[in-house]
């Protein structure tokens, strides 16, 4: 297992002592990270082959017992490499060769009191993250109050950002919950809709390059972290959760022990959004937390309660969509809330059997209050202390349940990302995956979690549920997400949606927008190990055979991705590899068709099978011939989709 703990006699090496300006490049020397100090105050600095991407941008915290942001001194400071393999199941990648530079540079503050920088450069993304120690004996532990971390991009960046509401606001007081509505190509200045910053990930246009900010490696250890709004000063600042979040319980800082390190701050930069698709920081910075108890199975799940509602939540429709799981080769159902009213745990437990003799594994949904907020939809209490979750996870696991879905958490104070580990924790004994829903961003927790499967934290298919609007409103949420919510972690959109309108009839209330194709293509451009394929019964016969045979054979994990090219808002096309076999998907958000040539080189030569829209957005497969070079020319219809296989 790969540590990033960097041991102390490390600081005999390299040594760098009494400068005031450390640099450090990455191994292909194109991205320069300079780090300095200037009345006092840390800064750094990021370019990429010359061009400044971060302007000079504050480092440094403030703790209960020091003052690490200002009376700075940069002591010393060293350089480092690192390189090593490890492989993962259930992200973009299933095996990631990381080779970075790092660099370790120690302050120390107007007390004497020291204060340790690390940052690790590699050819696309920058990470850093604070060690900070006792003073001698004491202090064995410590408050962080505050992280002056910035991040000052040039004049002229536009944003890609989602907001951070108010606490307890919106359906029964269930905000923050990382559902609110992305907006593009913004400016900078243009202050965020409730004036409490952004969420993580937040994606930049900078002149002709990308910067994607996030955080990884949080846990109960610590809190989890927004951006602020922008200032023409400092640019955007790490912030801390609100006050109100929780229900108001809690507190809004971290605590940690001494000797401790804080969360990585991340920033993936690149010329093209190659990089911003492809990286792997997330992943690349932490450890696995704890072993696998199970051999957790990836795969696809129906899902009655997208068009049926609570309704659908009785046990002749769920034997339904059990049936159809089995019908569609998929691995799971899952039961949504109202379970233990609707249907009885007697009932769920003839319901897991009749699953089981079908091939298929059950889900159950649960809500994670407590008190965080007032969703009333039960099972409740259940999760939320350990004593009920052992008894539950026990249940749960004789009756051959295999996963949960839990919802409705209270938002990013540390007691919270305490809870979302020991749920994670529990769930393991008991041979459990876990999905979360009305949550935060998961950072680095398909890495560090073996049964986590991917969060929802993100304004989902529910919505195209809901209403017109946001249904129009789905092409381009799935041509932005490959660019930053999905590119960051696992993100549980909640379904394939295969009706053509949202009603079980399939003729009453909106339509979708999208094509089929479209639909269809979004299970490949959407990453996670577990997929819903919101799929009705009647789309047995309402679909074409092919697409049937598509979502039967369709994969959840993969070995390889890359970028092919798009722009986020506006169309995706990406290459996805599962063993020997690549899948190319395309989506298209614009009002006209997209004429592309793309470079498929894993494919010269190559007749593959062709998945498109005529005009007029009806399905079609057919074939298309890759030449010698590896080119291919395909045209996405306006919210249609493409799929080569």
């Amino acid at each position: 297992m790969k540590t990033w703990l960097l041991p102390l006699v490390m600081l005999l090496a390299a040594l760098n002592v009494n400068a005031q300006t450390a640099e450090i490049k990455s191994p292909d020397g194109q991205v320069s990270v300079i780090v300095f100090t200037e009345e006092g105050k840390a800064f750094y600095t990021i370019s990429l082959d010359g061009q400044p991407l971060l302007l000079p941008s504050r480092l440094g915290l403030v703790a209960n017992y020091a003052n690490f942001a200002d009376s700075l001194t940069l002591k010393e400071w060293f350089v480092d490499s690192r390189t090593f393999d490890y492989t993962m199941t259930r992200t973009k990648a299933s095996t990631v060769n990381f080779n970075a530079n790092v660099l370790v540079a120690n302050f120390q503050n107007a007390r004497q009191q020291k204060m340790s920088l690390e940052l690790v450069v590699s050819n696309r993304d920058v990470a850093l993250r604070y060690h900070v120690f006792p003073q001698e004996e004491r202090p064995k532990s410590a408050v962080i109050q505050e992280e002056v971390t910035s991040f000052n991009l040039p004049e002229g960046t536009t944003t890609f950002l989602s907001p951070q509401s108010h606490p307890m606001i919106g359906w029964e007081r269930t905000k923050p919950s990382y559902e609110e509505v992305y907006g593009a190509d913004r400016p900078m200045a243009e202050r965020s809709f409730y004036g409490h910053g952004y969420v993580f990930p937040a994606l930049f246009h900078v002149g002709v390059s990308w910067v994607l900010i996030s955080e990884t490696g949080v846990n109960g250890k610590y809190v989890g972290s927004h951006l602020s709004d922008w200032s023409a000063q400092t640019g955007y600042t790490i912030a801390f959760p609100m006050e109100g979040e929780n229900n108001g319980i809690g507190t809004t800082t971290a605590g940690i022990v001494l000797p401790g390190t804080t969360p990585w701050r991340t920033i993936t930069i690149g010329k093209t959004l190659k990089p911003i698709v492809e990286t792997t920081i997330s992943y690349d910075l932490v450890d696995p937390l704890f072993s696998s108890s199970h051999n957790y199975l990836p795969g696809r799940y129906t899902w009655s309660w997208l068009i049926g509602q609570d309704e659908s939540i009785n046990y002749d429709d769920q034997k339904r969509y059990i049936d159809l799981a089995a019908d569609m080769g998929f691995e799971y159902c899952l039961v949504d809330n109202w379970w233990d009213q609707r249907i009885g745990r007697n009932k769920i437990e003839e319901l897991s059997k009749y699953a089981r003799q079908k091939g298929v594994s059950l889900m159950l949904w649960y809500n994670s209050n407590g008190f965080e907020n007032d969703a009333p939809q039960t099972p409740r209490q259940l999760m939320n202390t350990p004593m009920a979750r052992d008894k539950e996870m026990a249940w749960l696991q004789d009756i051959g349940v295999k996963g949960i879905k839990v919802d409705f958490f209270g938002g990013d104070k540390q007691q919270t990302m305490q809870l979302y580990e020991d749920i994670l924790y529990d769930a393991n004994r008991y041979g459990l995956q876990v999905i979360f829903h009305g949550c935060t961003l998961p950072r680095g927790w398909e890495r560090m979690y073996p049964n986590f499967v991917a969060s929802e934290a993100v304004l989902a298919s529910e919505n195209v549920m809901f209403t017109e609007g946001n249904a129009k409103r789905e092409a381009f949420d799935l041509t932005l997400h490959p660019f930053c919510r999905n590119s960051t972690a696992s993100m549980d959109w909640g379904g394939i949606i295969m009706n053509r309108h949202m009603s079980l009839d399939n003729r009453s209330r909106h339509a979708r927008h999208t094509t089929d194709i479209f639909e269809l293509a979004s299970g490949i451009t959407m990453q996670t190990a577990i997929q819903c394929v919101a799929m009705q019964p009647n789309n047995l016969t309402d679909l074409q055979p092919f697409e049937l045979e598509f979502l039967k054979q369709l994969p959840t994990t993969w070995d390889e991705t890359l970028f092919l090219d798009g722009y986020p808002g506006r169309f995706v096309v990406m290459a996805r590899r599962h063993g020997s076999e690549w899948y190319v998907a395309g989506l298209n958000a614009e009002p006209v068709a997209k004429k592309l040539t793309l470079s498929l080189p894993m494919l010269a030569g190559q007749t593959v099978s062709y998945y498109k829209d005529t005009p007029e957005g009806n399905p079609v497969l057919t074939t298309l011939k890759i030449d010698k070079k590896g080119r291919a020319k395909i045209e996405i219809q306006p919210n249609g989709g493409i799929i080569l296989k």
